[in-house]
């Protein structure tokens, strides 16, 4: 049997790696802050004054994260490669008045976030994490990363009508976890449970941003172990090979013309309307706190945001066997082809031809394949904090990413290759 794989797989190890330490958004930036501090970079707070000094900086705000590096001799009007991504994927969260449970069963209240594939959640061993908020205004991760929680399907007997109509939930009734057994449920058992879990004291969570997680890992998958299985690839791969992607460009010796971004952003699978989501001042406020703090003026501003491009990197679909049909029959992305670049004239994709040349020049000079997805026209066609980012802070954007199927479930599936040819191609396109 074939096992040697095409490319060096040190990259997606470390993407395994990194999707497993990250079961929530707040989770996923501090890993990406620990990373870019292991690189040199320094985290700057929004409530002190900025200095204009050259080197890495980034930004951290709840469940987001906007990191740049600033060569030596950039000009106030230099103008930013920006790397935009999003840190949140669909699944099941804590609702204030978690406890709950009937018939002996001790449950919790889950509301439904985004739009996940609700039969993925059935049947799995789940886990617990997100941020919990202290008394004293300091807030604490939680990962309870072991089998905690399971949302029980009904069995076949019970329901004789799923082999003929399908599989129906009810999002209200059908998805709210057991985690045990109880007598009588009391209010609070779920928060003294953490403060226990965490050596906290009684009463010292006052508030909680809490969702469940699959704990089984990410595994290679296939004959040749061609394929990656794991969770939260959307859009975890993207943020995972943009904070790669800028620590290699600064640690690099090239002449940079530009300043390198990474903007992870929370909340794009409902709207992205936050102050950490796409939709929200994050970005624009760093930005222009950058050009002010190297001496710019309004008018730097400016001529820096007019020069700026920003690639907005998101899982896509790769043509599924089983569904052809789905797909436009001429756009057909293949998991390890490459990155895709999205397309859609109606502007749920940003991406033009001008921004295509560019992302083909970025490929061309890493010496990565990439390919072009449109949806079926007879489809609806998902957005991206693309035209987001380009019609909030007038930037130019594109729209590209890494082919997967199984988007939105618990456990998605991409090529092995894909991550490492992305971040190489993101790469490319922040050295300018």
């Amino acid at each position: 049997m074939r096992t040697r794989p095409r490319f060096d797989r040190g990259h997606t190890d470390d993407l395994m790696s990194f999707l497993a330490a990250s079961p929530s958004p707040y989770h996923a930036v501090a890993n990406a802050a620990e990373r870019l501090e292991k690189a040199g970079f320094r985290q700057v707070v929004e409530t002190e004054a900025w200095d204009g000094t050259s080197g890495g900086k980034y930004v951290l705000r709840g469940g987001a994260i906007v990191a740049w590096y600033v060569p030596e001799g950039a000009d106030a009007h230099t103008p930013f490669r920006i790397v935009g991504a999003h840190t949140d994927s669909p699944n099941l969260r804590v609702k204030p008045r978690p406890d709950s449970g009937a018939l002996g069963w001790r449950q919790l209240a889950m509301e439904i976030y985004g739009g996940p594939l609700l039969n993925s959640w059935l049947d799995r061993d789940l886990g617990l994490s997100g941020r919990l908020s202290l008394r004293d205004g300091s807030s604490r991760l939680v990962n309870i990363d072991r089998p905690l929680l399971r949302v029980p399907q009904l069995a076949i007997h019970l329901d004789r009508s799923v082999s003929s109509e399908g599989l129906k939930l009810d999002k209200q009734r059908h998805l709210q976890p057991i985690w045990g057994l109880a007598g009588e449920v009391r209010d609070g058992d779920l928060i003294a449970f953490l403060e226990e879990e965490l050596g906290l004291t009684s009463g010292e969570v006052t508030g909680w941003d809490l969702m469940t997680h699959s704990v089984e890992p990410p595994a290679y998958l296939g004959r040749d172990k061609e394929l990656l299985a794991g969770p939260r690839m959307d859009n975890l791969l993207s943020v995972h090979a943009a904070t790669a992607a800028l620590m290699a460009v600064a640690a690099s010796d090239a002449a940079l013309t530009c300043i390198p971004v990474l903007a992870a952003f929370d909340h794009e699978e409902n709207g992205s309307q936050s102050d950490t989501g796409a939709d929200g001042p994050l970005l624009g406020s760093v930005l222009e706190r950058s050009v002010f703090a190297r001496g710019g003026s309004y008018e730097d501003r400016a001529r820096a945001f007019a020069a700026t491009v920003c690639l907005s990197s998101d899982t896509g679909h790769a043509v599924h066997p089983n569904y052809p049909e789905r797909h436009d029959p001429t756009h057909q992305p293949r998991v390890n082809g490459g990155p895709i670049l999205k397309v859609n004239v109606n502007n749920r994709y940003a991406t033009d031809g001008s921004g295509r040349a560019l992302f083909a020049a970025a490929c061309e000079k890493a010496n990565v394949p990439f390919q072009s997805f449109v949806s079926n026209n007879s489809m609806p066609c998902g957005t991206t904090i693309g035209p987001i980012t380009a019609a909030r802070h007038g930037i130019r954007t594109i729209d590209i990413g890494a082919a997967i199927l199984s988007m939105h479930s618990v456990r998605e599936l991409c090529g092995a290759d894909d991550p490492y040819l992305l971040a190489n191609a993101l790469t490319a396109f922040l050295e300018g």
